[in-house]
């Protein structure tokens, strides 16, 4: 067997921040983590409660299960998160929201960690990407 485990996958980026849903009870945030595997074998990924933030606002965290990389392709591990609306509209981000009703964005960052596991061979990716959203009224 002539497998090569040369180089950790490649973190392209975060993208396809956008707001999924909007209800009176949650605002549902997504994200696609971006990677490219080199290697003749797969591994595993995990996010480490990677936290969301609204207009410089922490508001939630995301954890995913562990997720199987494939071997010498392009993928992607989707983030997604809920965000109880009444924690938006709390004092401490209300400032921040009234001027997001205005300019009709809203800033949101993902900071944290994903994990990467092979054979042994761990590699940790920081993730910290700011995106200023169009939000729907």
């Amino acid at each position: 067997m002539n497998c090569s485990v040369n180089e950790k996958p490649e973190f392209i980026g975060l993208e396809n921040i956008k707001v999924l849903e909007s209800t009176s009870k949650y605002v549902t945030f997504t994200a696609d983590a971006l990677f490219l595997n080199p290697n003749d074998i797969g591994g595993e990924l995990q996010t480490d409660e990677i936290k969301v933030l609204v207009n410089d606002n922490e508001m939630a965290s995301v954890s995913t299960e562990s997720f199987k990389v494939p071997a010498k392709k392009e993928f992607t591990i989707p983030l997604k998160t809920n965000i109880p609306t009444d924690r938006l509209f709390s004092n401490k981000s209300i400032g921040g929201l009234i001027g997001s009703l205005f300019s009709k964005k809203v800033k949101v960052q993902y900071i944290g960690n994903i994990k990467y596991n092979v054979l042994g061979f761990s590699y940790t990716y920081n993730i910290d990407k700011t995106e200023n959203i169009k939000i729907k009224l």
